[in-house]
């Protein structure tokens, strides 16, 4: 059918992989970091000027990199608002990321509408920091002036599809990136405008949703361009995830996520209804402590890496000797315990070795992501397999445990940039789509992920204890957290 190619715009850089449309084989790629000081005391900032988008992305392209190539996909970082003028120019520079700054604002919402379970059921997610709702919210309290200028609402995949295709009068989104914006349900596929007011002050104009096959155009030299989509739901397009699957990623904070016939309403704020990129839905549940579980006993124990600490960890036997680690570190999301502290339960003399709290870390914060892959399974979700993604899914010990607490085959994909995989097949699909030898219900049928498969085994039982001690403590600890 041709060459295709998918862009990933994340955080910290711009990543291009050139595809065989049939086939789905990447047959080059191209990388750049994205020119964007950290703000003073480190960090990535919380304002980025989306030029420096543009910057990456030509850098990334060089080289005759795209030549050939009949349709480009796009995916950016997800939650980032770009405000822009009645002209279209930008009014301040994009709002991206998680910021402590909205959390005041997100409650305040919260309160507007009345409560977590008006939201749920409006758009099917409650406000949080990172949301371009909570966001359009801070703007109009912190920035009045900025706010009034705010006439054109895009995130960060539909501005640089939108720049691709030379700024045309239509503007275009997806269901996923709009799902996530906190003012548009995928249960309903509509806008909720009222919430655009409720939170900005004042209505702005919105992209166009249009269906995951579909193009958002072409431009003046004939090079199509598909509608593009958020980070997450692309890297579950390129990982090939379809009923059944779900998908844990591990970083800092956790989160689990599932491929769903239909979109979950749920009013304690736990699941949050995201559409994907295929025309079904992603329900995703979060925790807040993952990784920074990990790290965090890693410095206790005086261990200089995640290496270490699991090698620590297989010395010890599953259960970690009667320990158990509750590992809200942070407070939690799932449960919402935003203000509670960790547990560590179970000490006796025998028990208190640096290997059985390492094991009893790793083992806490698989836990906690059970919890939440329990909070899916309990609204009806199927979880066949788990995907388990991060640079900790590499780790031993997390491999050895994984598989027996979550109760189910655990697959390790290779590293791989999935969302800048994802966005060319959606390139692919609205290009074949586009010339008739793709059924735009149908996306391309290709190769999934190479990966490590992971069975529970004998071990299941022995894990399924473990998890059974987990609950226990939480149970005694935050009665009727769930």
């Amino acid at each position: 059918m041709g060459i295709v190619a998918g862009l990933d715009s994340s955080p910290d850089f711009t990543r291009i992989v050139v595809c065989d449309a049939d086939s789905g084989a990447v047959l080059r790629q191209g990388y750049a970091p994205h020119p964007v000081e950290s703000p003073e005391g480190g960090g990535r900032p919380s304002d980025v000027d989306p030029q420096a988008w543009l910057l990456s992305l030509g850098e990334a392209a060089g080289g005759g990199l795209l030549e050939g190539v009949q349709a480009i996909g796009v995916s950016a970082r997800q939650n980032a608002v770009v405000p822009l003028d009645a002209q279209g120019n930008t009014v301040r520079p994009a709002m991206v990321g998680g910021d402590r700054r909205t959390q005041v604002a997100a409650a305040d919402l919260v309160d507007a509408l009345g409560g977590r379970e008006a939201w749920a059921q409006a758009v099917g997610c409650v406000p949080q920091a990172a949301q371009p709702v909570t966001k359009l919210r801070w703007l109009a309290r912190t920035e009045p002036e900025n706010a009034q200028r705010t006439a054109i609402l895009l995130q960060a995949h539909d501005w640089l599809v939108w720049q691709l295709l030379g700024r045309p009068v239509r503007r275009t989104t997806d269901r996923g990136g709009a799902s996530g914006t906190g003012y548009w349900s995928a249960a309903t596929g509509a806008y909720r405008t009222d919430l655009v007011e409720l939170a900005l002050g004042h209505q702005a104009m919105l992209p166009e949703v249009i269906g995951p096959a579909d193009a958002a155009g072409t431009t003046p030299e004939g090079l199509l361009i598909s509608v593009g989509t958020g980070e997450t739901m692309a890297a579950a397009f390129g990982l090939g995830i379809g009923l059944g699957d779900a998908v844990v990623s591990l970083g800092a904070s956790g989160s689990v996520m599932a491929v769903h016939p239909e979109a979950l309403v749920d009013g304690s704020g736990m699941i949050t209804a995201l559409a994907d990129a295929t025309g079904m839905h992603l329900p995703v549940v979060t925790t807040l402590n993952a990784v920074r579980t990990l790290r965090g006993t890693a410095e206790l124990l005086g261990m200089p890496d995640l290496e270490s600490l699991s090698d620590l960890a297989m010395k010890s036997t599953p259960g970690a000797h009667g320990l158990v680690l509750l590992p809200y570190l942070e407070g939690e999301r799932t449960p919402n315990l935003p203000h509670t502290a960790g547990t560590l339960a179970g000490l006796r003399r025998e028990s208190m070795k640096p290997e059985h709290l390492a094991r009893a870390a790793f083992e806490g914060m698989l836990c906690g992501l059970a919890d939440a892959l329990d909070v899916l399974r309990a609204r009806g979700v199927e979880v066949r397999r788990v995907f388990l993604l991060g640079p900790a899914a590499e780790l031993p010990a997390v491999q050895a445990a994984a598989p027996s607490l979550f109760g189910t085959q655990v697959v390790v994909p290779q590293p791989a940039d999935y969302a800048a995989i994802g966005a060319a097949r959606q390139a692919a699909w609205a290009l074949g789509a586009s010339q008739g030898t793709l059924d735009a219900r149908t996306p391309p049928a290709w190769q999934g992920a190479v990966a490590q498969v992971l069975e529970p085994g004998e071990e299941l039982a022995v894990g399924q204890a473990v998890r059974q001690q987990f609950v226990a403590v939480r149970e005694q600890t935050h009665p009727g957290a769930f």
